[in-house]
């Protein structure tokens, strides 16, 4: 008995520091797979929680454009369009809630998965565009601008994945800016053919590329 007490006895600061070194590593992780700035999740992060939610058939795809941000950054300096960056990213992650997940996937660009539990995206989204364009506390009120937002329900593309989504809402961004209409649903056409992925208006995408329906 007393060997296998000792033994155990030994043993304990072995195991007591693989648990440490184990939670550090967990926590380096974690700290690897957020943004530095916003705090939400970087597109590597984003893009493994979003695939696993797009399995819900509820599951709403977002994409987020800061309208006006390099005016604001040539205006009011780089510390005026962090601050904005991270406001908007955390009423969108609020917005977005625990039931889904927000990421950053770079610069002034955003994505969310959204669970629409009630079949009310438009509305939620409607919201959601006027909480972005809120002034920010603590700063000048002349430092705010809208959010373009792109939308669209997985549901209605079953064989899309996560890319094809995102792309669409793209899409669907892009011409809700064009047109300041503030969030813009992907309709059921085609998507614009792109080249590596960028929309009509973006350099690299083709000039010939047939136009997708959209719907408010």
């Amino acid at each position: 008995m007393n060997t296998v007490l000792t033994m155990l006895a030994a043993a304990a600061p072995v195991a007591s520091g693989w648990t440490a070194h184990t939670l550090w590593l967990r926590r380096r992780l974690n700290v690897a797979r957020r943004d530095p700035l916003t705090g939400l999740r970087t597109r590597d992060a984003f893009t493994r929680r979003a695939t696993v939610l797009l399995r819900d058939p509820r599951a709403v795809v977002v994409l987020a454009d800061v309208d006006r941000f390099k005016h604001i950054n040539d205006t009011f300096g780089h510390a005026a369009g962090d601050a904005l960056l991270k406001a908007t990213a955390d009423r969108l992650a609020h917005h977005v809630g625990r039931s889904g997940v927000a990421g950053r996937l770079g610069g002034d660009e955003f994505a969310a998965v959204l669970i629409d539990d009630h079949g009310t995206a438009s509305d939620l989204l409607a919201v959601l565009h006027a909480v972005l364009a809120r002034s920010i506390d603590g700063q000048d009120p002349a430092i705010h601008t809208t959010v373009s937002l792109g939308w669209v329900r997985a549901a209605d593309f079953p064989g899309d994945d996560l890319s094809a989504l995102l792309r669409r809402a793209d899409e669907a961004m892009y011409a809700a800016k064009q047109a300041r209409a503030g969030a813009r649903r992907a309709g059921l056409g085609r998507l614009f053919a792109t080249v590596t992925g960028r929309r009509a208006g973006r350099a690299g995408a083709r000039t010939d590329a047939p136009v997708v329906g959209v719907a408010a």
